[in-house]
């Protein structure tokens, strides 16, 4: 964890970063004026943009219920995780398996000093937060393994993260590289926004011009091609409202389907 001073010299208030924007999307809290204004720029030009990030949460929640209570996943690694919301994932987990451990790893600092609230595990399990970026895998995994136990199946999470990455840093290599060092057993729960809206995309193009990190939309294909080698689970990559949906939430309005998830098992 990184100390109090360092992390109010990373803040830059005055520019938005993706995690406080979607907290802003939300209807959070922990966002400042700057991520506000991008946020409300964003819901101007595609207002289903709201929608879509309740969605993804309900995606998170639905696939670590999934891990924890169908495949037996009692540890998860989640990278980009994101602001502290409801339903989280240690929350999700520990609600079903109190043992589950759960390893958080965000860089943004403002999550970083939300870091308590993420913090507080069930006695029989544990949940700590890593100060990491997913370019550096290998940091990550060496951190992670002080907390999980890598001879055993692990679920990594990797929700809106990959977006993250431009074509140039080989986002299909990160994950090659986290998934090379999970065990057989292990799953991988992943899920990101498509470009198959252009008023989706008009909308990032308006945020990447704004916000100190950028966002990038990618075919469904795409998307699916970073789940290469690994045995989805029913249905498949879908549109996130449609894996697996919660009795009466089926019906949810096209507009709002444009993002997909899958969760892949390591044979």
């Amino acid at each position: 964890m990184a100390d109090s001073s360092d992390l109010v010299g990373r803040l830059q208030t005055d520019r938005p970063h993706s995690a406080r924007v979607w907290n802003y999307l939300l209807g959070g809290k922990d966002h400042y004026p700057a991520d506000g204004e991008v946020g409300d720029a964003i819901l101007r030009a595609f207002p289903e943009i709201a929608a879509i990030a309740r969605l993804q949460r309900s995606f998170l929640v639905r696939a670590v219920r999934f891990l924890t209570r169908e495949a037996g996943i009692r540890q998860f690694l989640d990278i980009g995780t994101g602001l502290p919301t409801a339903n989280n994932t240690h929350e999700v987990a520990q609600g079903i398996a109190p043992q589950s451990k759960v390893v958080y790893v965000d860089n943004d600092p403002l999550v970083l000093a939300h870091a308590d609230a993420l913090l507080r595990s069930t006695p029989e399990g544990e949940c700590v937060y890593l100060d990491a970026d997913v370019r550096d895998p290998q940091k990550i995994l060496a951190q992670a393994a002080r907390t999980l136990d890598f001879d055993r199946p692990v679920g990594l999470i990797l929700l809106g993260i990959m977006g993250q990455l431009p074509d140039d840093e080989q986002p299909e290599r990160i994950v090659a590289e986290l998934v090379d060092a999970l065990p057989r057993g292990s799953y991988v729960a992943l899920s990101d926004g498509t470009d198959t809206s252009e008023k989706l995309k008009t909308a990032i193009e308006a945020y990447n011009a704004q916000s100190a990190n950028s966002y990038h939309l990618r075919s469904p294909e795409h998307i699916g091609s970073f789940l290469q080698g690994l045995r989805l689970i029913e249905p498949g990559l879908v549109r996130s409202a449609d894996w697996r949906p919660d009795p009466g939430t089926a019906d949810i309005a096209h507009e709002q389907g444009h993002a997909v998830g899958a969760v892949g098992l390591k044979e």
